[in-house]
């Protein structure tokens, strides 16, 4: 116990918090990043399995990576905005 009177985990920070790192701007930028990655890479999961149950594309591969760039972004932003909503969101509910 430190000299606060209230207990605190082995990283100093008082016992009640959430896990995880704090929500810095730089760790929230890396965080959307992995989120646009997985987006675009879920796109191109998803247009190679209907490529493979037989479906053809009005448009070649090129296209095709650039629309999973766009979808990336996308997403990198999406998350990026609302991540701090969603996590202010949790921290109410557990009050």
């Amino acid at each position: 116990m430190s000299g606060g009177g209230e207990e605190r985990d082995r990283d100093g920070a008082p016992a009640g918090d959430a896990p995880g790192r704090p929500a810095t701007r730089r760790n929230r930028l890396r965080s959307a990043a992995l989120w646009g990655a997985i987006g675009g890479f879920a796109f191109l999961v998803a247009a190679q399995g209907y490529l493979l149950v037989g479906g053809s594309l009005p448009f070649g591969y090129a296209w095709l990576f650039g629309l999973a760039a766009t979808v990336a972004g996308a997403t990198l932003a999406l998350a990026y905005v609302a991540e701090h909503r969603i996590a202010r969101r949790g921290a109410k509910r557990r009050t």
